[in-house]
């Protein structure tokens, strides 16, 4: 990760380049889930904040290809974040430095970075010669704005004076009478009272010193501040709400990605003349006979596509309904299979059903399960937040830009290469359960304080864009069947981890769920070898799984947190669990779709006292 490059210094009749200085390195991984556009990065002991897409140089970055995935974000393609190669003189991701207020631990003044003259690429102070601080603190709002903290104003509260017009030096330092904030305190030498950070973090403090969101983008080039009415919170610079990723992922599924699909995209074929088409045939006879085709056959495909391509720019489909309709594409491929005929080149993903009967599975509520022997999934960072988690009712405003130019029309990705196991619950036994009054009573809890949540950000972000949103259009997904498939799935995993041998880290969950749903699919979620050697295919030949299943159901029963956790009223983030604990079923949050949120295991186990049947009460 580099920083912008630093200004061209010319001696004499030549130029000299002073190239741009390399900060470190990170997984490409990385750069989509943890330190995308927008995010802070800590390197040694300066902070930076990832530059937007603009200032990315992706002449040598690969492209990732998943058609299913650019339609739905409306983009052209992927481009793997790039990675600096000092042979051919390409930079990779740049960053900028922020926050922009730094102290020096020594003589503990406290202010902008340039003015402590620090030698060239380096973080020290001028005078002292010690190695500066970044500033723990800043100030961000829910539409994505980010700035430094007010430090003059928080220190000048009340003392009559505007506009920072004291003439005074900043100091931040600790009196080390407590390990809170009360003992972080700011100064100024002018001779105002010296003012602990304590109450810093509460909103009201901050809306009460008038203090507003300034509308920073940092991480945009040159763009000025833009007006924002959302009022700003002060956090952690490390904190988590600091950058909640919005990441999309779609598997690779037949026909894209697959044979000559994979074939045409990959060698650049569309709106090629068919001139070039027959002339490509000519010259790659070998590579047409892997895919089992013609000149004709790639001229008749690429005419589809483009037909396709045309259809898809003029679809207005909202992103909710065209997010269900990819998972739906999934839901039918998974249950139909994928029996091997090319190559892992020219086939990324191979479905079969395994060699044991599924009857094992019958009396355990399951249909079938089928075995992923080869998996390949895209995900691509979309948009980011910050302040409250994602959800799905939040407005379009709250999404933060990856960059503000036109001419860029495409998203950093990777791709992820795996195996899973994906199952069915038995219809009948499924809908006969989820109709029980007590099962959707529980369930209703969940729902209701879901709803209450959706509405209650949508409310407070009303006028913020000067968007509106209807309540009535808000929903949930949480019924019987979500809550069933979601906390089956982390039993699983988490089961997994202790028979299998795989970290919990390492496994990811991807739910179908709808009226005409009712699968979950576990997959390796890192990229990485870790579970890619047929060790989770292994796991679901129906004789394993039936095994697994009913230890995982016996470990669920109890909780050591039980009665607490079982008869809790609400639980989690914003109270949409209700028994789901970290003793019981919470998973890593890079496992979980929805970040710990809407689990029940009553759902699989049903309550103590038996008044709401689970889905396994017969093997319990």
């Amino acid at each position: 990760m580099t920083p912008p490059p630093p200004p061209r210094r010319r001696r004499g009749t030549g130029a000299a380049v002073v190239r741009p200085r390399k900060l470190g390195g990170v997984r490409r991984s990385q750069m989509v889930t943890t330190y995308g556009v927008g995010a802070m990065i800590a390197v040694d002991n300066e902070s930076f904040i990832v530059a937007g897409l603009d200032s990315w140089d992706i002449s040598q970055a690969p492209e990732v290809l998943e058609r299913r995935l650019t339609r739905l974000l409306k983009v052209r393609s992927f481009r793997q974040p790039p990675a600096p190669d000092p042979d051919r003189a390409t930079d990779g991701v740049h960053v900028r430095r922020f926050p922009n207020m730094y102290s020096c631990p020594k003589c503990a003044t406290l202010q902008p970075f340039y003015k402590f003259n620090s030698p060239p690429r380096t973080a020290r102070c001028g005078m002292c010669e010690e190695d500066l601080v970044p500033s723990r603190f800043v100030l961000a709002c829910n539409n994505g704005h980010i700035s430094d903290f007010p430090y003059w104003r928080w220190v000048h509260r009340g003392s009559g004076h505007t506009g920072g017009l004291c003439g005074g030096t900043l100091s931040l330092g600790t009196n080390g009478s407590t390990a809170s904030l009360r003992s972080v305190v700011v100064s100024c030498s002018c001779g105002v009272p010296d003012v602990s950070m304590e109450g810093a973090f509460r909103s009201r403090v901050l809306k009460d010193l008038g203090i507003r969101c300034e509308g920073g983008r940092p991480w945009l080039k040159e763009v000025p501040p833009e007006g924002c009415d959302q009022a700003p919170r002060a956090m952690q610079r490390g904190s988590s709400a600091v950058w909640h990723p919005l990441v999309a992922s779609a598997l690779s599924i037949p026909p894209w990605g697959e044979g000559l699909h994979k074939l045409v995209e990959k060698h650049k074929l569309l709106g090629a003349s068919e001139d070039t088409i027959r002339w490509f045939a000519k010259n790659h006879a070998a590579l047409l006979k892997s895919v089992n085709a013609t000149a004709e056959d790639i001229i008749h495909l690429v005419q589809a596509i483009e037909d396709d391509d045309v259809a898809a720019d003029q679809d207005d489909t909202p992103t909710p309904k065209a997010r269900s309709a990819l998972r739906q594409e999934e839901y039918i491929r998974l249950v139909r299979g994928n029996p091997e005929r090319y190559t892992a080149e020219w086939q990324p993903f191979v479905c079969e059903k395994p060699l044991g009967s599924p009857a094992v599975l019958q009396p355990l509520g399951l249909r079938d399960t089928m075995l992923v022997k080869r998996l390949r999934e895209v995900r691509a960072l979309a948009s980011f937040m910050r302040g409250d988690l994602p959800s799905e009712a939040d407005p379009a405003h709250r999404m933060a830009p990856l960059t503000l130019s036109d001419d860029i029309d495409w998203l950093p990705a990777v791709e992820v290469i795996g195996e899973g196991v994906f199952l069915r619950l038995d219809e009948n036994r499924l809908r006969s359960w989820e109709t029980d009054e007590t099962v959707i009573a529980r369930a209703r809890r969940i729902r209701d304080n879901h709803l209450t949540l959706l509405r209650r950000r949508t409310g407070a972000s009303k006028t913020a864009g000067g968007e509106q949103q209807d309540a009535e259009e808000i929903d949930s997904p949480v019924s019987p069947r979500y809550l069933l498939l979601h906390t089956l799935a982390h039993i699983l995993i988490n089961e997994w981890s202790l028979d299998g041998g795989y970290p919990t880290s390492a496994l990811r969950e991807r739910l179908y769920c709808d009226d005409n749903m009712a699968g979950l699919l576990l997959y390796t979620a890192t990229s990485d070898s870790a579970g890619s050697l047929g060790g989770i295919v292994a796991q679901g030949e129906p004789d394993r799984l039936a095994h697994t299943l009913k230890a995982a159901l016996a470990r669920t029963a109890w909780c050591s947190n039980d009665p607490l956790c079982m008869e809790s009223e609400a639980t989690g983030v914003d109270n949409v669990n209700l028994a789901a604990c970290h003793a019981c079923v919470l998973l890593p949050e890079t496992s979980c779709e929805t970040n710990n949120s809407l689990l029940d295991r009553a759902m699989l186990v049903g309550t103590p006292t038996g008044t709401v049947p689970g889905y396994f009460h017969d093997l319990m």
